[in-house]
């Protein structure tokens, strides 16, 4: 017995040692699908009228807790109005690039390169970017998305997340059409148009960190 227990001792302390040298990863890199939906002045209801989006996606790492994000999308928003007798509708397409900052509750990795990582953890997001639209008023304009997801490390080097994220734009013409109800209003984002994201993306870890370096302390 007293064997035993000394093999399985001298096991754990090897696993554990071994566990800590596997490699950390920068960067990931992949790509993303779901679902986009307009949300102004014909529309309040960020999941009525959902159509495809696709995305690329980059993160970069500063630590388990923190990412940060570019993603590339583009999508079409659609809509009509239900109240007003002319009977508009549009179906524009939008292409936006963002910076956001990911924020994990807990630490996130296999629990091998970090010690007391996650391989599942819940996140929030906060950016800004670009947002190119069509339709008779087409242009660009700032957007802030804001959202929050899920991750979970399904590999060594793979991840799966899945996220929902508001999109406020600076601009009443995603619609095709700048306050067609006459609503009086102030402030930055008060009575503009914006886009909900509803996305699922598979990215793959590259960069491998220096685990030597002075500056690799958390």
């Amino acid at each position: 017995m007293k064997k035993l227990l000394a093999v399985i001792f001298a096991l754990a302390i090897t696993m554990a040692a071994t566990a800590q040298d596997e490699p950390e990863y920068k960067m990931e890199i992949g790509a993303g699908v779901g679902l986009v939906s307009y949300v102004g002045d014909y529309n309040s209801n960020p999941l009525k009228g959902m159509q495809p989006w696709l995305a690329l996606v980059a993160k970069y790492r500063l630590d388990p807790r923190v990412a940060i994000a570019f993603d590339l999308g583009t999508g079409k928003l659609k809509g009509k109005a239900e109240t007003i007798t002319n009977g508009y509708e549009f179906s524009h397409n939008v292409t936006e690039a963002d910076v956001r900052l990911e924020y994990n509750f807990w630490p996130y990795g296999t629990g091998y390169e970090y010690r007391g990582a996650r391989r599942f953890t819940p996140f929030i997001t906060i950016g800004a970017g670009a947002s190119f639209y069509g339709g008779p008023e087409k242009g660009a304009t700032m957007n802030l998305p804001i959202g929050a997801g899920i991750k979970y490390k399904i590999g060594n080097r793979l991840n799966l997340t899945a996220e929902w994220a508001m999109r406020f734009t600076l601009s009443d013409k995603l619609d095709g059409s700048k306050d067609p109800l006459g609503i009086k209003s102030s402030g930055l984002f008060k009575n503009t148009d914006g886009y909900s994201v509803l996305q699922i993306a598979l990215t793959y870890d590259l960069w491998e960190k220096c685990k030597t370096c002075n500056n690799d302390r958390y």
